[in-house]
């Protein structure tokens, strides 16, 4: 494959023709390693064929192999994250990350924390999760919703409820503490910033003529925290270094370059208060900090065997490794065989023989490889640029002393569409961040959290938040970070088989409304109004379905799919039960977290077939259908089960005020702004009320969203935003994008409703990062929305605030990749290729064409959506 590039040769920048194949004496294929982003290339200087000198490139991002031949779009602000001081509140730090270890920055000058995390860290055991005395007040609860008596079912209701999950833990800290002249240092020279392109948290600040600069990255092929301290001036670097932890540990260090801390989670979510030997065995960690210091300069001395004292070094080094026993949701930690030490000391000594540079590289190479693949820029109308001549951006030292929290504040007024291109990435970066092939699933919190008990247990919610957090996964370009949900949900079918068996007499498996590390599949302790949801498992599989549209990855649907598929169909079919006028029901019912006035006038919130029961059914029902038909699998019984039922579920119905009915019958709302919109599930993040097909529906769609309002936390918004976007409405899907940029104070957070941190985690309040990645998706569905079949371009597009822009690298369904450009809120050009054979349809404003892609072909439409060039990606 030929390809241009810029490479320094002969000490000058050239561009240059490249050719990828093997190098002599490397073995390395013509790709690279796997998921590599560089490869050999061997120089073709002028037209000279021979062999000329060797040199590593890089291979051009996906975002950019679309030669677009518009130019107008306007570059971006630098994606970075910035601060001006150090951080105050933990919504302050810097968050980074490799899906397994994560750090929060301080920046802190005289001394400075990163508050550690490593995401197998979580209290207890592998649990029960059945219940023998529930199908006895299943029965019961059934009889009393049969008779009208919601209220009473409601209460009756508890009898079904479990215990809580689990609690997501903290691994603890690096604590630094340099002498007392940084005290002294120049604030006007402080820096702190996270970019986004890098993945690559810096701090730098001056005392007296000598400027410290930290760097900080997670890096994910080595499995480290990277963290490089330099001084300006030889000699200038002292500081102390030891590790710290709010969990049971002890520290000690080895030699003069290792400090190894070792220590346990409680074996029990509350640990008790008598003798340690009543606590059950939790999970057991360690984490190693390597130092290595300048050659030339500086000493290492050890206080009171755990720290480590650094004097007169030019730079230090330090690498953190950390693991723990965890060995799978199935083992307890008591018969695990895992050596955490063992393990991390072997994980050190596989990298600390490598540079700082090589590490960093190799961290670039594979963060890059992910985050590279989508681009967005957005601008305002050129006639209200103040540089209109230009529409250029050009960063000046005074842009970059302007911290990102004034930004947020001055969004109401300035509306600076580079703030929403930098949250955009910022989702991207923080899934990239958190959740990677073979780690746990993203949490609550993703992998970052401070505290032994935090906001709502750090736990996996699964009746918006988890699914929310990898919303953005595919549209975004990033499906492998999606690879931990499915595992996820494969340890949720093995132990929610054991809960529908005992609990509801069901085949297949079913999971509730929260979960943990251990897969607890059991209803969550308390009111109904929350426990009892079994419909989490069911909403997770739509994910699976979704993975096989975008990627179009048969092994993938027949192999691991499939089959999960299967079994919460099964579970499904045998939760509905017969109800009145011919339908299929679900009974006991809820709409999470959500209470109605019942008939009676009491306040109740078990009844049946709640409108999103009844759309994530149809979902899964359509999925295993269509799956089956992929697969030839259309005349199994599941699928003739499925068949017959789906006529026969409970329609969605409109309200007598014209809004979508959430339960069955037209109750009353006792929160009419209710912050989940549940009820609007079918028109997004499902498929069942669409502009095309139900019009009425999304007309009483749009009334639902007028009615529930804007504020909620920021979940809500994000999902609101979505929402507003399958609707095509433009204006309203921009109103909540710029509701969401609130900055809010951590010492008066709950004085609001969503909004963003200083370091733009998104607020509940406190700290939930799914809006995080619920805005990513939210912009994109602003930007493309698709079926397998339909591509529909700028369906959303606010355009009177984005005027001008170009998103590239964006993932439809059908395995698509999108390029869009656009000025004066006009199409400009579009660019197409797809991995397969494809038949789609092009939408925009009303405009219909229908283009045959053919594999790795790069197609170029015009305004007009007429193909004006196409070439191989080959």
């Amino acid at each position: 494959m030929w390809l241009e590039t810029m490479v320094t040769h002969g000490g000058a920048l050239q561009k240059i023709s490249v050719f990828q194949k093997v190098k002599p004496d490397t073995g390395l294929s013509r790709v690279g390693p796997r998921r590599s982003s560089t490869c050999w290339v061997n120089l073709k200087l002028g037209s000279a064929m021979e062999d000329g000198d060797w040199v590593m490139v890089r291979r051009p991002a996906e975002k950019d192999l679309w030669e677009r031949g518009w130019a107008g779009a306007e570059p971006s602000k630098p994606l970075k994250v910035r601060f001006t001081g150090p951080a105050k509140h933990w919504t302050d730090a810097v968050p980074i990350g490799n899906g397994r270890l994560g750090a929060m920055v301080w920046g802190g000058v005289q001394s400075e924390t990163l508050n550690l995390n490593e995401d197998t860290l979580w209290t207890g055991i592998p649990g029960n999760y059945t219940n023998q005395e529930a199908p006895k007040a299943l029965a019961e609860v059934r009889k009393l919703v049969d008779e009208g008596r919601y209220a009473e079912a409601t209460t009756e209701a508890v009898k079904l409820s479990g215990n809580p999950s689990d609690v997501y833990q903290l691994l603890g800290d690096i604590k630094l503490e340099f002498d007392d002249s940084h005290a002294a240092y120049s604030q006007t020279t402080y820096l702190r910033e996270l970019d986004l392109d890098t993945a690559i948290t810096k701090v730098k600040y001056s005392v007296g003529e000598v400027e410290f600069t930290r760097e900080h990255f997670a890096s994910n092929p080595d499995q480290v925290i990277a963290t490089k301290i330099s001084g300006s001036k030889p000699g200038s670097l002292s500081f102390t270094v030891y590790l710290d932890s709010k969990l049971y540990h002890h520290s000690f260090v080895k030699g003069k370059d290792q400090i190894i801390m070792e220590g346990s989670c409680p074996g029990k979510r509350t640990p008790p208060k008598g003798l340690a030997n009543d606590d059950p065995k939790g999970i057991q960690f360690s984490a190693i900090l390597y130092l290595h210091i300048s050659d030339t300069a500086g000493a290492v001395q050890v206080l009171d065997d755990t720290k480590l004292k650094v004097e007169g070094s030019d730079w230090a080094v330090m690498l953190l490794v950390a693991s723990s026993s965890f060995y799978g949701p199935f083992t307890k930690p008591s018969d695990s065989k895992r050596d955490p030490t063992s393990e991390t000391l072997s994980r050190l000594n596989s990298i600390k023989s490598l540079s700082y540079d090589d590490l960093c590289s190799r961290h670039l190479d594979d963060y890059q490889s992910l985050f590279h693949r989508v681009s967005l820029q957005l601008s305002k109308s050129s006639k209200n640029l103040a540089n209109s001549e230009t529409g250029l951006y050009s960063e000046s030292s005074e842009d970059e002393m302007i911290s990102t929290a004034e930004r947020v504040k001055s969004f109401k007024d300035d509306e600076d569409p580079s703030l929403v291109e930098l949250l955009f990435q910022y989702g991207r970066y923080l899934l990239i961040s958190c959740s990677r092939p073979g780690t746990q699933v993203a949490n609550l919190q993703g992998i970052w959290n401070k505290d032994i008990e935090p906001a709502w247990d750090g736990a996996p919610h699964l009746n918006i938040n988890l699914q929310m957090n990898y919303w953005p996964s595919l549209p975004c370009n990033l499906h492998e970070c999606q690879e931990p949900l499915f595992d996820y949900i494969l340890s949720l079918s093995i132990n929610g088989a054991k809960t529908a068996k005992v609990n509801y007499e069901a085949s297949g498996w079913v999971t509730h409304q929260v979960s943990d590390i251990w897969a607890k599949t059991s209803p969550d302790r308390g009111q109904a109004v929350w426990a009892l949801w079994p419909m989490g498992g069911a909403w997770l599989c739509t994910h699976l379905w979704g993975h096989y549209t975008y990627t179009m990855d048969k092994g993938f649907l027949e192999n691991k799919a499939y089959p999960l598929l299967e079994g919460c169909t099964l579970f499904l079919l045998d939760w509905l039960i017969e109800g009145q006028g011919g339908y299929l029901e679900t009974n006991p019912s809820t709409s999470p977290e959500h209470t109605f006035i019942a008939p009676d006038g009491k306040p109740a919130s078990v009844s049946y077939s709640t409108t999103m029961d009844m759309s994530i059914i149809r979902e899964v029902f359509s999925a295993v259908v269509s799956a089956a038909e992929v697969l030839g699998k259309s005349d199994s019984d599941l699928v003739e089960r499925v068949r017959k039922a789906q006529p026969r579920l409970y329609p969605v119905k409109i309200a007598r005020d014209g809004s979508i009915m959430e339960w069955a019958q037209d109750f009353e709302d006792l929160e009419v702004h209710h912050r989940h919109v549940s009820h609007l599930f079918g028109l997004f993040p499902g498929h069942t009320i669409t502009i095309e097909r139900t019009p009425d529906l999304c007309k009483a769609a749009d009334h639902t969203l007028y009615k529930r309002g804007e504020e909620g936390p920021g979940w809500s918004t994000t999902w609101k935003t979505a929402l507003w976007a399958r609707l095509q409405n433009s204006e309203q899907a921009y109103k909540m994008v710029k509701h969401l940029f609130d900055l809010v104070d951590p010492d008066h957070e709950a004085n609001f409703e969503g909004g963003l941190y200083s370091n733009l985690f998104t607020a509940h309040p406190p700290f939930q990062i799914d809006a995080n990645f619920g805005f990513s998706a939210a912009v994109a569905e602003m930007l493309v929305q698709s079926t397998v079949k339909d591509l529909y371009l700028l369906p959303a597009l606010p355009r009177d605030k984005w005027a001008n822009g170009c998103v590239k690298g964006l993932k439809a369904r059908g395995g698509v990749t999108v390029n869009i450009c656009w000025n004066e809120g006009n199409l400009r050009e579009v660019g197409l290729w797809s991995k397969h054979q494809n038949s789609i349809q092009l939408h925009f404003r009303g405009t219909k064409v229908t283009v045959e892609l053919a594999t790795g072909i790069v197609y170029t439409f015009n305004n007009k959506l007429k193909c004006v060039k196409k070439y191989s990606l080959f």
